[in-house]
């Protein structure tokens, strides 16, 4: 059996992709430049497409860097470790999330033992559980947060399989933890699973407008503001709490629905993610 084997690049597409006038359809660019990327031929004819002025500019540019790269100090040696886990920062996350990981353990560890000293009062495990990804999304996507964020920004595929990959990492840092909490104080974690995904959802589709960190700021304020204000705003300690009302297993299927149809929006709008505005 063959492999199969990618149609090369159309000289009209190339040309046009070469002056910068491919047309204003992301997907179009995305699609050639992923190309590229797997298909030398494609790439020398690229070149060749190249002014002879600039052909000229980056040949003088290429030897020279050959011979500093000669005459240089050696590069330092990398194990093969390091260079997994420098692969695993730029697909993933990246070190700055250590921080906000440790700041939410913290904030979930302190509502755990709020809720153990006063099992009379609303839950704040459950008013803080909705939203605690919202701060991871933040830092991820904060080029003043994430040192990486150029490199990440500028790749041909920050796109979906960025979005679903530093969602996911998040997630991943945030459940365990509200997961335990959960069971320390014989609550059903699985019931902030879906308000968790509505409230990711939300903010990367609100994201894709005015920026990631601003949105999840907007939410997440927004939600501990209002829910908080009402719930701990009365003395009367046997009244419905927001959150009780709201996360519980009833209002589940409507969870879920939302989580849907706000992930597939954020889906379809995943290529405006890669826009600097996201990352402010």
């Amino acid at each position: 059996m063959t492999a199969h084997v990618a149609p090369h690049v159309a000289p009209a597409a190339l040309a046009a992709y070469a002056a910068g006038t491919l047309g204003p359809d992301p997907a179009t660019t995305w699609t050639l430049e992923v190309h590229l990327e797997r298909c030398a031929q494609c790439r020398a004819r690229l070149a060749e497409l190249a002014a002879p002025p600039l052909r000229a500019l980056l040949d003088d540019t290429r030897t020279t860097i050959l011979a500093q790269a000669r005459s240089g100090p050696r590069p330092v040696p990398r194990s093969p470790l390091q260079g997994r886990l420098r692969r695993w920062r730029l697909r993933w996350t990246g070190w700055s999330v250590l921080g906000w990981a440790a700041m939410t353990c913290s904030a979930i560890l302190a509502a755990v033992l709020l809720d153990w000293n006063y099992p009379d009062r609303p839950s704040v495990v459950l008013l803080l559980a909705p939203v605690a990804p919202l701060a991871g999304l933040a830092v991820t996507w904060s080029h003043r947060a994430n040192p990486a964020w150029e490199t990440i920004a500028g790749t041909a595929r920050a796109g979906l399989e960025l979005l679903l990959r530093r969602t996911l990492a998040v997630l991943a840092l945030v459940l365990p933890p509200l997961t335990v909490a959960g069971l320390a104080l014989g609550r059903n974690p699985a019931l902030w699973l879906l308000p968790c995904l509505t409230f990711t959802a939300a903010t990367l589709l609100l994201g894709s407008r005015i920026g990631v960190p601003l949105a999840a700021a907007l939410l997440g304020g927004g939600w501990l503001a209002a829910a908080g204000a009402v719930t701990f705003g009365h003395d009367s300690a046997s009244a419905t709490a927001p959150a009780e009302a709201l996360i519980r297993a009833e209002t589940m299927p409507a969870w879920a629905a939302a989580a849907v149809v706000l992930a597939l929006l954020t889906a379809l709008r995943a290529d405006h993610l890669r826009n600097p505005a996201t990352w402010r």
